[in-house]
């Protein structure tokens, strides 16, 4: 039977609840406990696919075309696993299964309530993922924070659990806040005493606290959240902030978490190998030259919107023995002031992620252009890609008003347009090219000599595409589109020979970049960003 290790958070929402379960997960599987993981959102949406990046941060992007929370992101990065759809829960998908039987007549004319049928539906969803790969223990994540009223049917559906399966079956992680009042350098509890309590409140027992911490936990500090929580000492565990995120594993395991677990379940340890891990660690704690590179967006003033582009930058930069400095522009600011583009004198690349909407698309056109007519490394993701054949067209074709039919639907040029199969759309959600797509590379390009081998596959999240009308064109005058998809019909990589790096992707190669196997296409963009800045030495 798969054992339930059960995280929740508590005082605040944004303490590392994802990094916390990605890092548990981590060291069972280094132990050899076949692991799996999945997150429990308590929103109502059925996904976050339509949540300002403002919210929510970013959307990741499964495999099977699913999008989900950026917490995903963090479990595939750690894990170096491809998860899949199934393994998200939320309240509008538990509700919509739950109202789905009940217009079926499933429950014979039964009252329908939260409890017992929406906190056995809950139940039924994790039995359910737990069978998928019949794992040893899955790890549940659950989102938002302890005394949320969206919370309470998850938090009881997981009560109910620990009752029906048993204590060494289900077991209870709280993420927490201990903050420390500057002015006298003192870590304070409170927060997490009253943030048990609540969880108390509902029937729940933690059976190990993380105490999220600028440094680490002192000893008096932990002897106390011991006494008022009810745990041991060697369950309270310090999370303090460190350099890498990818650090936490190694915290928690000088902290004997891994071993803690294993004895609280009934599991046994089969190896311990952690070495991988330790020695890229201390790797990327070696380095000490960077390389600047500019990310021009529309949600800069809250990283999470583009944390997959910050890691796989950061992947393909340590494997070559540097690190990143990201300087953040506002597209938005180039519009205004185009004289803020001289600040991208100071930088060794520029890279356009993906986006939405008008807001901003002027000043990443601007940025896309300085890149080209200046020789700086460029990298374009999904909207970078689009926008990058809209200032070509522009400025290279001299067709002044080209543009996205997304962003002018009176345009004369119309280089990028709707996908034929998303024009009668009329759901957003869950509609657009989603997933994991193969493409086919053209020998002898750029491209193939960044993947060197013709079949990839990558995944998508758009809806528009390069207009097919224009695709012969944009390549007589210059630009190569070096990848393609469905039998030809659909551009996917486009480079400009000449230039000293000029690559976008309609694709997000960021979603399969890993720490110890950074993405091809990241790879050869750090790369070449190093080079320009060895020649400006």
């Amino acid at each position: 039977m798969t054992k339930f290790i059960i995280v929740t958070g508590g005082v605040l929402s944004g303490l590392g609840k994802g990094v916390t379960s990605a890092a548990l997960d981590l060291l069972l599987k280094s132990k050899g406990v076949s692991v799996d993981i999945c997150k429990v959102d308590p929103y109502l949406n059925v996904d976050p696919g339509l949540m300002n990046p403002y919210q929510h941060g970013e959307v990741w992007v499964t495999k099977d075309g699913y999008e989900a929370d950026l917490d995903f992101g963090h479990y595939e990065r750690f894990l170096d696993v491809e998860i899949t759809r199934d393994h998200n829960i939320t309240t509008g998908r538990v509700y919509l299964s739950v109202l789905e039987k009940e217009r079926k007549g499933e429950y014979l004319g039964q009252t329908v309530q939260v409890i017992p049928h929406i906190t056995d539906e809950i139940k039924k969803q994790l039995q359910r993922i737990a069978r998928i790969n019949n794992s040893e223990v899955l790890l549940v994540e659950i989102g938002g924070t302890t005394g949320d009223i969206e919370s309470m049917p998850f938090l009881e559906a997981l009560r109910q659990m620990r009752m029906e399966l048993g204590k060494e079956n289900v077991l209870f992680v709280h993420v927490t806040l201990v903050p420390t009042l500057e002015a006298v350098g003192e870590q304070k509890t409170k927060p997490t005493q009253h943030s048990v309590k609540e969880l108390r409140g509902l029937g729940i027992q933690p059976d190990i606290i993380v105490c999220r911490t600028k440094k680490p936990l002192k000893e008096d500090t932990r002897a106390k959240i011991s006494l008022f929580c009810d745990v041991g000492k060697l369950d309270v565990i310090s999370n303090h902030d460190v350099d890498f995120v990818y650090e936490v594993p190694l915290i928690m395991e000088e902290q004997g978490v891994g071993d803690n677990i294993l004895a609280k379940l009934n599991l046994r340890e089969r190896r311990r190998d952690l070495k991988k891990w330790r020695d890229f660690i201390n790797k990327v704690k070696g380095i000490d030259k960077k390389v600047n590179i500019a990310v021009v967006g529309k949600y800069v003033e809250l990283r999470d919107s583009y944390i997959s582009i910050v890691e796989a930058l950061r992947h393909a930069a340590w494997s070559m023995g540097r690190d990143v400095n990201i300087l953040w522009f506002e597209a938005e600011d180039f519009e205004e002031n185009k004289e803020k583009l001289k600040e991208l004198s100071d930088v060794q690349g520029i890279l356009v992620p993906g986006g939405f909407g008008k807001r901003g698309s002027e000043g990443k056109i601007l940025a896309i252009k300085y890149a080209r007519e200046n020789n700086v490394p460029y990298l374009g993701i999904c909207f970078g890609f689009q926008l990058a054949v809209v200032e070509f067209a522009r400025n290279v074709m001299k067709k002044d008003k080209a543009n996205s039919a997304e962003l002018d639907h009176d345009t004369p040029y119309p280089v990028i347009d709707i996908l034929p199969e998303q024009k009668d759309i009329e759901q957003l959600g869950g509609t657009m090219r989603l997933g994991e797509i193969p493409l086919k590379i053209e020998e002898g390009t750029i491209a193939y000599r960044i993947y060197s081998k013709r079949n990839v596959r990558e995944r998508h999240r758009h809806r528009y595409e390069v207009n097919p009308e224009f695709i012969e064109e944009i390549e007589k005058y210059g630009i190569k589109f070096s990848a393609r998809s469905d039998k030809g019909r659909r551009m996917e990589i486009l480079e400009l020979p000449g230039h000293i790096h000029f690559i976008a992707t309609q694709f997000h190669p960021e979603f399969k970049s890993r720490p110890l196997k950074p993405a091809p296409v990241f790879f050869s963009f750090v790369k070449a960003v190093i080079e320009k800045g060895e020649e400006n030495v």
